[in-house]
């Protein structure tokens, strides 16, 4: 199969990895990609930012601003028809963005059958957190991505959900979580070895990767271990943030410098040498519809998990079986379980043999996930 993968992606972190694995994983199943987006993209460094566009981003009035993000998609759709005059595709599969309607224009337009991936509600979130001055032209935006393709692919039920309640059909809504790439990640690492490699050698590890901020309560964690005051215990954060200052100097003040490793960003090639020294792999606060990456990656590694109990997160895990969930409305409740996890190593061993064997029970792979691609675009071709 012939497939036209289409983004507006300027980033190079989580989103990237998305795209970059199910790319990958399509081409080793034998089929023939054709990457339409931002070539900038491709030739940045991992965890580089937007660049230019963060900057206009920053500097132009919102509306302006959102105004060429419109204007983009006259140009992604030209490259998009482009394409698929060139190559000839046998479907389109696109990342849902906000304000780019191009490849609905190009489904109507040539009759390709088209899947569409949705990570967010990007109105409801960029409403949010960034502002929308255009509101009537982003929400009409959303809706008519979301209405125009085939199938919409959210990465939860919950973001599910929100789909169908602005008017998507339940029957083109096929949720694909996100997954993990078995050839990178795999519980084949030696956890003491990899301890070794850290410096944390006999240490209980306590493990977070990911962008760190405020609302994921690691204040809390290390709080808690300057409370018990057990040198046995040291926390890993792999990953950069806006809160990770803030961290390292609540870690100084309260004398235990030397139990915390803050290691920045780190390759994406590495991360799984840093996990596989996880004890305990920490998943704090996520927004209510979102399937994270990391979680994938401690499941993989067989980390005993702590987790909120919320709904898009129960989707994948269940309490005493493959995670010890807390609950989310408790401020105490990340350090609490952790403190259940950390004196009971019989429910940690159990917990983590539990995470290890979702995976293949949940099929939660790019492999997988490709293949429920492909299987979609056939039923369209027989449609």
């Amino acid at each position: 199969m012939k497939i036209l993968y289409h983004h507006r992606i300027r980033s190079k972190d989580g989103q990237y990895v998305h795209l970059e694995e199910m790319v990958t994983a399509l081409r080793a199943l034998g089929h023939e990609v054709i990457l339409v987006g931002p070539k900038a993209t491709e030739e940045e460094e991992f965890g580089s930012d937007a660049g230019i566009v963060a900057m206009l981003k920053k500097l132009l009035p919102g509306a302006m601003y959102e105004t060429l993000e419109l204007g983009y998609s006259l140009i992604a759709y030209r490259k998009l028809k482009r394409a698929a005059l060139l190559h000839k595709p046998d479907g389109l599969y696109e990342r849902y963005n906000l304000f780019l309607p191009s490849g609905v224009w190009l489904r109507k337009k040539l009759g390709l059958p088209m899947l569409l991936e949705i990570n967010a509600p990007l109105f409801a979130e960029r409403s949010k957190y960034d502002g929308i001055r255009l509101k009537s032209l982003a929400q009409w935006s959303e809706r008519y991505a979301w209405r125009g393709a085939d199938y919409a692919l959210p990465v939860t039920q919950v973001l599910g959900d929100l789909v169908a309640e602005q008017g998507v059909e339940r029957k083109k809504i096929v949720v694909v979580p996100n997954g993990i790439n078995r050839e990178r990640f795999t519980r084949g690492h030696d956890r003491e070895a990899s301890k070794q490699k850290l410096g944390v050698a006999g240490k209980l590890v306590l493990g977070f990767t990911g962008f760190v901020r405020e609302w994921h309560g690691l204040d809390g964690v290390i709080d808690m271990l300057a409370r018990r005051k057990d040198k046995n215990r040291h926390l890993i954060v792999v990953g950069d943030g806006p809160h990770l200052a803030v961290l390292k100097e609540q870690a100084r003040r309260l004398g235990i410098a030397g139990q915390v490793t803050f290691t920045g960003i780190v390759a994406r090639d590495q991360v799984a040498d840093y996990v596989a020294a996880f004890d305990v792999a920490l998943q704090p606060a996520v927004v209510a519809y979102a399937s994270p990456l990391k979680l994938f990656e401690y499941l993989a590694m067989g980390c005993a998990i702590v987790a909120p109990a919320q709904a898009n997160i129960m989707e994948i895990l269940h309490d005493g079986q493959n995670a010890l969930l807390f609950d989310p409305q408790d401020t105490t409740g990340l350090a609490k379980a952790i403190e259940r996890l950390c004196d009971d190593e019989d429910l940690r061993k159990r917990v983590a043999v539990g995470a290890y064997d979702t995976i293949a029970a949940q099929g939660l792979t790019w492999k997988r996930n490709a293949e429920r691609v492909v299987e979609l675009f056939e039923s369209l071709q027989k449609a």
